[in-house]
């Protein structure tokens, strides 16, 4: 009886919490907890490292992700990892407090990383499983929405908010009562999936190690042996390569003085600019994508998404040459550039999701993609630093815009497989 309620339950009231649980946790990491620590005094070499390093679990989550395909559902795990990783955010906040903070607060961002890559190998098993490839393309842009609409919600809003609260409570209460925040939101969306995911599918379960490691053999195998899946993957990498080299240096552009060439711009400022005006228009931008490819095909729209997601990167360039002093002026520039990224992301997504994913093992396949997908981004962006420094920064958004290149020719050049649309399948008894 609960399995044929949950059926019924609109993709609308589970996909964009789902990603918006996915996304908060890699961008906490990834860029919230850089300004947490600056604001702590922490090096800027400390941060870069060990931020970076917390990382790898979404690069590596391919070697544990098809353990996730032999043992309950992939609502269990979703439901899990949402609940661990609000205590983990709880925990957190706490040790900031701490004389040595700074040791205590990496070892749980590392958890915090570990939990969150695991969130996202079952949440996106969910998506897979329970709709139809033209359901897939009609609520990807939702999809993708949710997941930048955290981004946003994080390194707008809530930056803004810690940069308040830092002058009136102090900087550690501050970030204490952020962390504290994040982990609440994600215990709370624990227990709406509990009520409101599709179950996903199950397993049998594997009843020997033997068994075990020759089922993940066969994941690894199957993988391989994909049609075309040397050009999946080089597609996967190059898409996002201008990206890779941007998506750092913008922040560090935007804070940098202007006698460096940057534009000298406050942190609450950074919020403002990130708060309300972008992740509206990277949602309109992913909405509008997703019905666009459901209409036309993957295939037929993918040199449009490229445009959309590599030419607004020349705002960047513009603001580099010009260094206006108007915060809307370069407002503007950055909602043209997340509504241009809103667009083009979709194109990534679903190629992940209709030409690597489908198969035996959709969620452990689709977890090694988005695993060659970070891997392919960390390296230019580890990368963007040195170039930037070396450059400047207005010739460096020349380099980004030059690196736009390879993403259009493999577009052009990716041969696609026909994958059949094949109806939901029934769901499994919940096992958990």
């Amino acid at each position: 009886m609960v399995d044929k309620i949950l059926k019924k339950v609109h993709p609308g009231f589970w996909v964009p919490t789902l990603y918006f649980a996915e996304g908060l946790p890699f961008v906490t990491i990834n860029i919230v907890s850089v300004l947490m620590y600056k604001a702590m005094k922490i090096s800027d070499a400390r941060i870069t490292f060990f931020t970076t390093l917390v990382l790898l679990p979404w690069t590596l989550k391919p070697l544990w992700g098809p353990l996730l395909e032999m043992f309950k559902t992939k609502k269990y795990f979703v439901i899990a990892t949402q609940f661990i990783g609000g205590i983990s955010f709880g925990l957190l906040a706490l040790s900031l407090n701490l004389h040595n903070f700074f040791g205590y607060s990496i070892a749980l961002l590392a958890i915090i990383a570990f939990n969150g890559a695991t969130h996202d190998i079952a949440a996106d098993g969910v998506y897979i499983n329970a709709l139809t490839e033209k359901e897939q393309a009609k609520y990807v842009g939702w999809q993708g929405a949710f997941y930048n609409l955290a981004k946003v919600f994080c390194q707008g809003a809530f930056v803004f908010v810690a940069g308040n609260l830092e002058k009136s409570v102090g900087i550690v209460p501050a970030w204490m009562i952020v962390m504290g925040i994040f982990g609440s939101i994600l215990v709370a969306l624990s227990l709406y999936h509990s009520k409101m995911l599709p179950v996903g599918g199950a397993t049998e379960g594997v009843k020997s190690v033997r068994e075990a490691f020759s089922t993940f053999t066969d994941v690894v195998k199957t993988f391989f042996e994909k049609k075309y899946i040397a050009w999946g993957i080089t597609f996967i990498i190059l898409y996002r390569f201008a990206e890779g080299q941007a998506m750092k240096i913008v922040l560090l552009f935007l804070r940098a003085d202007r006698a460096s060439g940057g534009l000298g711009l406050e942190t609450s400022q950074i919020g403002i600019i990130y708060g309300i005006f972008p992740p509206a228009a990277f949602i309109l931008g992913s909405i509008l994508a997703g019905y666009f490819v459901a209409k036309r095909g993957l295939k037929k729209s993918l040199f449009v998404l490229c445009c959309f997601f590599n030419i607004p990167f020349a705002v960047y360039a513009y603001l580099a040459f010009t260094v206006p002093s108007s915060l809307y002026t370069i407002g503007t520039a950055v909602v043209f550039e997340f509504f241009g990224y809103g667009f083009g992301f979709v194109g990534l997504t679903l190629y992940m999701m209709q030409q690597i994913a489908p198969g035996k093992y959709k969620m452990a396949h689709y977890a090694f993609a988005t695993g060659v997908m970070n891997l392919g981004l960390m390296i230019p962006s580890a990368l963007s630093g040195l170039i930037s420094d070396y450059l400047g920064y207005r010739n460096f958004f020349l380099w980004v815009m030059v690196s736009t290149i390879p993403s259009f020719l493999v577009v052009l050049l990716v041969p696609f497989r026909k994958i059949e649309d094949k109806p939901v399948p029934e769901e499994i008894p919940e096992q958990a």
